[in-house]
């Protein structure tokens, strides 16, 4: 089980890296910020591909754990950057 959260945090570092790259426009967020989004994202899509396949381990990764992983983290960099920008734009 530690050999499967270990994996899906590496895949969530890539799937963070990846919706980095799918979001339009620039963000302004760390790298650091961009990849924890993407293991969370990782978390969510582990966890919906584990209910649809019947499968009890959230931390278990397939190809449909990985779409949905990459979607969840796409929206979640969307959300931050947005929140982030509000934020911005209230300080100036």
């Amino acid at each position: 089980m530690i050999g499967q959260i270990i994996g899906l945090i590496v895949v969530g570092l890539i799937i963070g890296a990846l919706a980095r790259l799918i979001t339009p426009g620039k963000q302004h967020m760390s790298i650091v910020a961009t990849l924890a989004l993407g293991v969370v994202g990782a978390f969510i899509g582990g966890t919906i591909g584990g209910l649809l396949n019947d499968n009890t381990s959230p931390f278990e990764l397939n190809v449909l754990g990985f779409i949905f992983a990459v979607v969840a983290a796409v929206l979640l960099v969307g959300i931050a950057e947005r929140l982030s920008s509000g934020r911005s734009r209230a300080v100036r």
